[in-house]
């Protein structure tokens, strides 16, 4: 792979991460679309922040929902010890989308959602730049 592929790969996980996050935090405003909606789109924000950074270290990811991804980012980066547990936006993958024995998520949810997706995306934008990948934050 060429730089300027691999370089377009990373942008290309950023922008959809920063359009996931973009419509989460536009249904919170509309308060028309049911709470789970904001949080799984939270998490798919997070979760392809992370892949960003994965492509960006060249590291083949496995193609699942679960924010353990950010294990396999290299030790060093500051994200890792800034978001140490993603596990409650994780479950926003699977419990958001199909009825379960989960409460349904409130508009509170939502929010500490979009607030924990745009931090992520805040880290993984600085630990990108200072590994010298200019971009623009999410």
């Amino acid at each position: 792979m060429s730089e300027a592929e691999h370089t377009a790969g990373v942008r290309r996980w950023l922008g959809y991460a920063q359009e996931d996050l973009i419509a989460a935090e536009s249904l919170i405003v509309l308060q028309t679309i049911a709470s789970r909606h904001v949080c799984w789109l939270a998490q798919q924000a997070v979760e392809k922040a992370l892949k960003a950074v994965l492509v960006f270290l060249q590291i083949d990811f496995p193609r699942r929902h679960d924010l353990a991804l950010r294990n396999l980012i290299s030790a060093g980066w500051p994200l890792k010890e800034e978001h140490p547990d993603l596990a409650d936006l994780t479950e926003w993958a699977v419990e958001a989308r199909y009825p379960r024995d989960w409460p349904d998520a409130t508009e509170e949810d939502a929010r500490s959602a979009v607030q924990q997706a745009r931090a992520v995306g805040q880290s993984v934008c600085r630990d990108l730049a200072s590994h010298g990948f200019t971009i623009m934050e999410i």
